[in-house]
């Protein structure tokens, strides 16, 4: 079995040439990170070949764990033959991992990719001397207009043959040269022959996982410490750095030799979109405006019309009315007719109802991501966020768990710093997922049919928790410290591609279709049980059901919420199961009924505002299971992962009483226990936004002061 791993820089195209190559429908996102650990599959047409999608890294330096995940696979597995995907649009910051590639030694090709942006730029690539100054096969490719695929495929058959002759390294200056040639006399008989110049080089850079996992003597680690000591003073620099110069001179001398500049003055379209929506005063509104056309669009107009017909006629009259009719031919009894009908048809279709809704939402953010609008959102929110201490990179995660928040925390990896990696993962699921979408659209919908801002206050909700959750928790001993900076490259914007974007619809919208066919299935099943027999296993009406029973023995926990009866209490309970349930759930224990019925039912049972505080508290609450799952998966630790189910909960309840009570305040409504609730709330807020200061933050800004004096 031949094996070939695509590398490259973040965002430079390797997934979408993954799924070329392969036919497979790996994520593809138009911001850097979309691949977290590698993935593989068959080359199309050849069974014999597996290619390896590996993260996205800018070099083969440890510092990141998708750079840790590439290095080791590229240096320990030994594939046949390395793909470097690199950016046409940026080649000179791409060749840069070029270069380490070959320094590894093994066999490579340069797939080019974007040529065609490069063409459109005005800019020009001599693709036959690049590949001549580098001495490897680089073939222009465009991996999102399907150019030139089935030539790089050809060339990969040509150079997996084992006989394929091998390429010369890159040698750099003079001075640097004899001191890897010494070190590598050095490590010579420690490693094989083939990779003394690769362990020369990380060991002249000083490269921790080197030089504590390679077995040498202590004679041979001092003189090989003198050797780069001689060097640096030579150089009068650091080792790494002189690496690096080194590096940026030998690209600076291939690109000269290879690529024709356009006018430097020429700002391009990005450059002048980006004056706009990244600007320091515009960018928010325009965001904020932005999300508000995405919400409008899926919850109260296009998506809408959708999810009417769905509930109305389709899961209200047509599948109801059919299965009834068959039901009472075949001489079913109540009990399953109540079953099917109310449980099953009632319960999943108030769920699937809001399909159309969904993949509306994932139309607008699959066309906004595919543009590469969302990579400047992380840009802009990283401003703000490192206003309250937290990092940029968080942002990414949360961007994600959009869509689903278990590939949000696993996304997570790409966070090399350990306090902010525990943090976001804590805070990501305070994002609205497309399973909490269906309780925004049914509270929306519901309460205020009239009233845009309440779906998209839904997101801003989950950002302003994620804000002041960072504010008060890096004030606390387990995650003080200044934030990492945040680097990001940003993408040029271009046309969404309509098949990436409806791949990402479709997958989405079957992925919630397939949940609510098994998880949800399943739940409705056990609810409408619950909710149809007492404890005798007699079938009865809601009111006297176990469910009920069970219910209201927690239901007085919710009161301050302005929701405490049963059937709000066990819709919560149902949601940690699947945030779907929440509605399916309440459409059961309310009798089922129409889709109209149902939510007349629910303006009787509900105040506007206690429904918000329920979309509310959902929203901020633990999770479902599977995401609660992967939380564990990834804090490896359970006592990590029960410090922020309780954080979540206990901030989901308070915010959630705030807005019930504070609305009753206005409306002349509230009581004595009302008021003494939001007094203690916006005290514990306050003290823990304002005034709680942990010792262990003065600590690092006494380490950093020091440092800094030590630098002056």
């Amino acid at each position: 079995m031949t094996v070939v791993a695509l590398a490259g820089n973040p965002n430079g195209g390797k997934t979408t040439l993954f799924n070329r190559l392969t036919g497979a429908h790996q994520t593809v996102g138009n911001w850097p990170g979309v691949t977290v650990e590698s993935k593989s599959g068959y080359l199309r047409g050849e069974n014999s070949v597996i290619i390896q999608d590996l993260p996205g890294t800018y070099s083969l330096s440890p510092y990141t764990s998708e750079e840790l995940i590439t290095r080791k696979f590229l240096i320990e597995a030994e594939p046949d033959l390395v793909v470097d995907v690199v950016d046409a649009t940026n080649l000179e910051r791409n060749l840069y991992l070029t270069l380490q590639l070959m320094e590894t030694g093994l066999p490579l090709i340069v797939a080019l990719n974007m040529i065609d942006v490069v063409k459109n730029s005005g800019r020009r690539i001599n693709i036959n001397k690049l590949a001549y100054l580098l001495g490897i096969p680089v073939i222009g490719i465009s991996a999102l207009k399907n150019t030139n695929i089935a030539k790089l495929k050809g060339k990969i058959a040509e150079n997996v043959d084992p006989q394929t002759t091998p390429y010369a390294v890159p040698e750099y200056d003079e001075r640097l040269e004899s001191a890897l040639a010494m070190i590598a006399k050095d490590l010579t008989g420690v490693v094989s022959p083939e990779d003394l110049r690769w362990y020369a080089i990380k060991f002249f850079e000083r490269d921790e996982e080197v030089w504590e996992n390679t077995v040498l003597d202590a004679t041979r680690r001092e003189d090989i410490e003198n050797i780069i000591s001689t060097a640096e003073k030579l150089f009068a620099d650091s080792s790494d750095s002189i690496i690096v110069n080194a590096r940026y001179e030998y690209i600076a001398r291939v690109a000269g030799m290879c690529v024709i500049e356009k006018d430097d003055f020429t700002m391009s379209l990005s450059d002048k979109v980006d004056r706009v929506v990244t600007n320091r005063w515009l960018a928010f509104p325009i965001f904020i405006f932005v999300m508000w056309l995405v919400y409008y669009l899926s919850i109260q107009t296009i998506g809408t019309m959708g999810s009417d017909w769905v509930n109305d006629v389709l899961f209200g009259k047509w599948i109801p009315d059919a299965a009834t009719t068959l039901l009472n031919s075949w001489h079913v009894a109540a009990w399953m007719k109540g079953l099917i009908i109310d449980g099953i048809i009632g319960g999943l279709g108030s769920v699937l109802g809001f399909v159309p809704q969904i993949m509306m939402l994932f139309l607008c953010l699959g066309i906004l991501e595919d543009c590469g609008y969302m990579a400047r959102i992380a840009f802009v929110m990283d401003r703000i966020f490192h206003r309250f201490n937290l990092s940029g990179k968080s942002f990414i995660p949360m961007l994600i768990s959009t869509g689903c928040g278990v590939p949000g925390i696993m996304s997570t990896r790409t966070i090399e710093n350990d306090r902010d990696r525990k943090m976001t993962i804590m805070l990501t699921t305070f994002m609205p997922c497309s399973a909490k979408l269906t309780v925004i659209a049914l509270i929306s919908g519901t309460f205020f049919p009239q009233q845009s801002w309440v779906a998209p206050s839904a997101y801003f909700l989950g950002m302003l928790a994620v804000i002041g959750s960072g504010i008060f928790l890096k004030k606390t001993a387990l995650f003080a410290g200044p934030p990492v900076p945040f680097v990001m490259e940003l993408p040029a914007y271009h046309f969404p591609k309509f098949s990436n974007v409806m791949k990402q619809v479709s997958n989405r919208a079957r992925s919630f279709v397939r949940k609510a066919g098994t998880i949800i299935f399943a739940s409705c099943v056990i609810i409408w049980f619950l909710s149809s027999f007492n404890f005798r296993m007699q079938m009865v009406a809601e009111n006297q059901s176990m469910l009920r029973y069970l219910g209201s023995a927690l239901a007085p926990v919710f009161s301050p919420l302005g929701f405490g009866d049963w059937h709000a209490t066990v819709a919560v309970i149902a949601g940690l199961i699947a945030k779907e349930n929440c509605v399916g759930t309440l459409r059961i224990t309310f009798g089922g009924g129409s889709a109209t019925s149902f939510t007349h039912i629910l303006q009787q049972a509900y105040t506007p505002m206690a429904g918000y505080a329920f979309l509310a508290f959902n929203l901020l609450c633990a999770p479902c299971f599977a995401a609660i799952g992967t939380m564990h998966k990834e804090y490896g630790d359970l006592g990590w992962t029960l410090r922020a189910l309780v954080y979540q909960t206990g901030l989901a309840y308070l915010i959630a009483t705030l807005i019930y009570q504070t609305s009753e305040l206005v409306q002349h409504k509230v009581t004595g226990v009302g008021v003494a609730w939001i007094v203690l709330i916006l005290a514990l807020f306050a003290y823990g936004l304002f005034f709680k200061r942990d010792k262990s933050n003065e600590l690092y800004e006494i380490k950093e002061v020091t440092e800094g004096s030590d630098l002056l």
